[in-house]
């Protein structure tokens, strides 16, 4: 049986928020997903484009963003 359980990680320790009605030393594979938080406004989003990158590599990316050739079916 596969279920989906929200946790809390808390001093090196999962907590589920609800109770899971599994029995005591049950064996069960726990698979790992981040919840990720979004920023609310587009403005948030956009200032973090280009984190992690370089000039050289911001530069590039502009220039075939740019490129109208490169949208073209022709």
């Amino acid at each position: 049986m596969s279920k989906t359980v929200e946790a809390i990680f808390e001093n090196g320790v999962l907590k589920p928020v609800t109770p899971l009605h599994i029995p005591e030393h049950k064996r069960v594979h726990l698979i790992i997903q981040e919840e990720v938080e979004e920023p609310s406004d587009i403005l948030s989003l956009a200032s973090k484009v280009y984190n992690g990158l370089s000039p050289s590599d911001i530069e590039e990316l502009e220039k075939i963003s740019l490129d109208r050739n490169h949208f073209s079916r022709d």
